[in-house]
């Protein structure tokens, strides 16, 4: 059989993440949600400080964390988080939804390969949570009252831009577990908690123990959380430089599509061959 060319899978892809910006189009509520929860999510500690006297507040937040911005930080943090988030879920819920609706074996009698489909999830999503994650900061500012200008804008996004794709390269992984397990709402609730965790939503993860420390280093999602933040509000990079922290996001750019691609295959190949992957 030929090979698609690159424009027709180009076009799948294209295809896959208009059907899903159509579709949430039709609900402009969930959008809204998108943009308020990282707001809301973040200011329950932001006036839990202003409560307690927030010049104390400022000051001790500056001690261990570089900065006495605490709003900025904690608000980043909250948007960051959305795009990790989303990410997960938009992923996990496309693979449970094609099991649940018995669509999923169907897509491997299409000529074209699942994770171009998957690409196009990503897409997606990479649109809408950065949509949502732009929108809550600058909102954020304009509630909570600080200068959102600050920094370099421009840095913080290259971060956040490189960051998606080892980040949708850990959502593979994530894919892998649902084909196996079946189950999509408690692995995505859990999922949360860790995450959050180990990006340091709301406090820098220079506090944990050692080996608490390595594992959330081994987690994309926390250097690109320390790099927009580090770039914005000048906290300090954990290589010292930009440019190295960068240099390691771009390791995870290029190894976790890899390692992902290949867990999520073996384990849809032992899947196929034995319960069948549209069973739920």
């Amino acid at each position: 059989m030929s090979q698609p060319s690159w424009q027709s899978t180009l076009s799948i892809v294209l295809a896959s993440a208009r059907m899903r910006f159509l579709t949430i189009t039709r609900y402009p509520g969930q959008l809204v949600l998108d943009t308020f929860i990282p707001i809301v999510f973040a200011a329950m500690p932001i006036l839990l400080g202003r409560a307690s006297g927030e010049e104390n507040a400022a000051a001790a937040f500056q001690r261990n964390t570089g900065t006495a911005n605490y709003v900025a930080y904690l608000l980043i943090g909250s948007s960051v988080f959305t795009i990790v988030s989303l990410a997960f879920w938009h992923v996990a819920y496309w693979l449970r939804w094609e099991q649940e609706s018995g669509t999923l074996e169907a897509l491997y009698l299409a000529p074209v390969h699942r994770i171009w489909i998957a690409a196009g999830t990503a897409l997606y999503s990479c649109g809408r949570g950065l949509f949502a994650a732009l929108t809550a900061y600058f909102l954020g500012a304009v509630i909570l009252r600080f200068n959102p200008l600050q920094g370099e804008l421009g840095l913080a996004l290259i971060f956040i831009l490189i960051g998606f794709v080892p980040l949708y390269g850990l959502t593979l992984l994530y894919g892998a577990v649902i084909l196996k397990v079946k189950e999509a709402n408690a692995l995505v609730g859990l999922m949360q908690w860790a995450v959050s965790f180990l990006m340091g939503v709301f406090f820098p993860i220079t506090i944990f123990p050692p080996l608490l420390k390595a594992i959330a280093l081994l987690f994309p999602p926390t250097w690109m959380t320390n790099g927009v933040r580090s770039a914005l509000l000048g906290t300090g990079f954990f290589l010292g430089k930009w440019y190295f922290d960068l240099a390691v996001l771009w390791g995870f750019l290029l190894l976790a599509p890899l390692f992902g691609y290949w867990v999520f295959s073996q384990v849809e190949t032992s899947v196929r061959k034995n319960e069948g992957v549209g069973q739920f």
